[in-house]
């Protein structure tokens, strides 16, 4: 006996009933099938957003990053008087070796500041010396540009070193008035 054959034998109440069974299957597969999908969309959202969130805690540590560093230089910046030059700076260090010389450069102008530049020669370092000058500029109150740095071994003392420095001092520029 086939399933057609045994439905059709019923009474009417009972295949009435059948029918609201299969239905009400249907139904449900039909509900589990929309759920599903909206499951589905729901954990894409959620894996999208997931990224998102991860991007921006990377964004927001950059832009941390950023404006510390932006706030040292204003601090730096707001430390330079106008009577400030590299020859000041290279003397308040107080490093010095046999010889030095200080030739004032064309500094550029960039927006915001200006550049006070200037060659520093210096004859007979010790590299504790210079490691130390270098230090003191990079990381000094003052904001300094080391743009070019040559060191040669002297040939009568291997242990001291000359130095040629191109740097540049940070200055605010000026503000127009209007």
């Amino acid at each position: 006996m086939s399933l057609t054959e045994r439905f059709n034998e019923m009474d009417q109440a009972a295949r009435l009933k059948v029918g609201y069974f299969i239905a009400a299957l249907l139904v449900l597969a039909i509900g589990y099938s929309a759920i599903n999908d909206r499951i589905i969309k729901l954990e894409k959202k959620r894996g999208s957003r997931q990224a998102d969130l991860a991007e921006m805690m990377l964004l927001k540590q950059r832009h941390r990053e950023a404006s510390s560093g932006a706030q040292k230089l204003a601090n730096r910046l707001s430390a330079v008087t106008p009577d400030d030059s590299v020859a000041k700076l290279i003397d308040e260090i107080g490093i010095k070796g046999k010889s030095s010389q200080i030739k004032p450069l064309k500094g550029e102008d960039r927006p915001g500041f200006m550049e006070d530049a200037a060659e520093v020669r210096i004859e007979g370092l010790s590299a504790n010396d210079l490691v130390n000058l270098l230090f003191r500029l990079e990381k000094g109150v003052k904001p300094v540009v080391i743009k070019k740095a040559n060191f040669k071994a002297r040939y009568d003392d291997p242990s001291k070193l000359d130095i040629s420095l191109s740097v540049a001092l940070l200055k605010p520029a000026p503000q127009e008035k209007k």
